[in-house]
């Protein structure tokens, strides 16, 4: 089936994504609902609201680090198909919500499960993919994530135009989430298993059977029997030399440095400011001046040119420029921007100001553009390729719990608090982190890794199965078959 099925099936498993992009993006529209903040008696820059957001992403870290626990041992679409369920209760319990507790505890459910997603669809989509259209296949999981957004503010700015003494306003948005959920989980019974999945748990027929179906077009039997026997050989030899566990992946120094990799591509994303203007976007507008149904407009436009953007990019150019220079150009430009912006809000605190106004918004639009240029697609394709296949699920999922959500916790709860304290000074927390840490990181410690299959990119970490197999498995092969023809050559003679 070939190209056509595998960018089906990643985009279907994605819809992992659009959750986490739409339960994410509800709140900004939640918050901005006057019937929501009456209703629990709070402000949109209160410690309230940042508690609702941080107990999203508190749950995320631990549904990420959950994911690690039960990925290899049920499989990839299983793991995805009940983070939709779990996602599900979460949302009914916000949709239904009388009492303060009622959002919490919901929130906690969809943060854990979103997290369980977060980490699950990029491993299952890097482990389908083929190497020459990685970066499109995962790259997906962002443009979801991006479409998610963009849906949450068009319902949530729909359900404004409801009178405010009317909760739904804010319970419509909140319900809307639960129809992706159980399409997701009732689909992924149709769905194939990873075939990497399939050989490490000893169904290599199924494996192999899932690879043709997966990457098979018309032509290529020799490539898929090659990519099986490398996937197989490097299989095998990881689990004859390593232990279960979560503790192998600090021990092996390759290992080490593969999983700081990861957790580092999503530590710098959080850092480069992207989500405190995703969650607080609207916040940032009414201190340039745009209030009420303008302000959720404006936010609405906002959605769409991140997700546009990255379709470009996924689609055209991340599997022709590779992943590191992407992301050295994210770095620099949205530091950039945010210098900009900052020095625009500096001269137009009062939101008076209307050029400096449409300024402001621009700025804030080009971050949204950089980085889905740069950080979005790349912090997930990076992070799933640079794992071995046998910390892939574990160590996906402390990346993911540890460097992007437990982080997005800190930053959700102290964002408010220091955007009503400090305004636009917040900024420079961000533009130096990008200069001193991000920028030198990238350009003198991550590889490029683009067209490159999984098991070809241990060789970029100095290994190959730790050193157990040759550096080029192909070669090896051939020279296994002719030495067996020669030898029955002579043994015929």
């Amino acid at each position: 089936m070939g190209k056509l099925y595998t960018i089906s099936l990643a985009a279907f498993a994605a819809l992992g994504s659009f959750l986490f992009g739409y339960d994410s993006g509800v709140m900004t529209d939640v918050i901005a609902s006057k019937n929501f903040l009456g209703f629990f008696n709070t402000t949109n820059t209160s410690p309230t609201i940042g508690a609702i957001n941080s107990t999203f992403s508190g749950g995320a870290v631990f549904g990420s680090l959950f994911g690690g626990v039960i990925m290899d041992k049920f499989g990839r679409r299983w793991t995805i198909a009940v983070g939709a369920l779990i996602c599900t209760v979460g949302a009914i319990l916000q949709t239904a919500a009388y009492h303060l507790a009622m959002i919490l505890v919901g929130r906690i459910l969809t943060g854990f499960a979103v997290g369980l997603l977060s980490m699950a669809v990029p491993v299952y989509q890097s482990e389908c993919a083929h190497p020459k259209v990685r970066g499109l296949i995962v790259g997906l999981a962002q443009q979801m994530i991006g479409v998610g957004f963009i849906v949450s503010t068009w319902v949530g700015y729909g359900s404004s135009t409801v009178p405010d003494s009317s909760s739904i306003q804010w319970r419509v948005p909140l319900a809307v989430q639960t129809i992706p959920c159980l399409f997701l989980a009732v689909g992924m019974i149709w769905l194939p298993e990873s075939p990497r999945h399939l050989i490490a748990t000893d169904r290599a027929d199924e494996g192999l059977r899932i690879l043709r179906k997966l990457h098979y077009n018309g032509s290529n039997d020799d490539w898929i029997a090659t990519e099986f026997s490398e996937i197989k050989a490097t299989i095998d030899a990881e689990k004859a030399l390593t232990a279960p566990g979560w503790l192998i992946m600090f021990k092996i120094p390759q290992w080490r440095a593969r999983l700081t990799q990861g957790i580092l591509v999503q530590v710098f994303t959080q850092l480069s400011g992207i989500n405190v203007i995703g969650y607080y976007q609207t916040i940032m507008y009414e201190a340039l001046g745009i209030t009420g149904n303008r302000n959720l407009l404006v936010a609405g436009i906002y959605n769409c040119v991140g997700p546009l953007t990255n379709l470009f990019f996924i689609t055209f150019l991340i599997d022709r420029v590779g992943r590191k220079k992407p992301l050295i150009f994210g770095t620099v430009g949205i530091a950039a921007v945010l210098i900009c912006e900052a020095i625009v809000n500096s001269q137009n605190e009062d939101g008076t100001r209307q050029g400096l106004s449409i300024a402001g918004v621009f700025f804030i639009f080009c971050v949204s553009v950089i980085f889905s240029l740069s950080f979005g697609p790349v912090s997930w394709v990076y992070m799933s390729e640079v794992m071995p296949f046998q910390i892939r699920a574990k160590g996906t999922a402390f990346a993911t719990g540890i460097g992007n959500w437990l982080v997005s916790t800190f930053f959700a709860q102290v964002s408010p608090i220091a955007l009503g304290a400090i305004g636009w000074k917040y900024y420079f927390v961000f533009v130096a982190f990008n200069l001193v840490v991000t920028l030198p990181t990238v350009y003198f410690f991550f590889l490029e890794t683009k067209g490159l299959t999984l098991e070809e990119i241990d060789l970029l970490f100095g290994e190959r199965a730790l050193g157990s197999l040759p550096a080029d498995l192909q070669k090896e092969a051939q020279v296994g078959t002719h030495e067996g023809k020669a030898s029955n050559a002579a043994d015929q003679a």
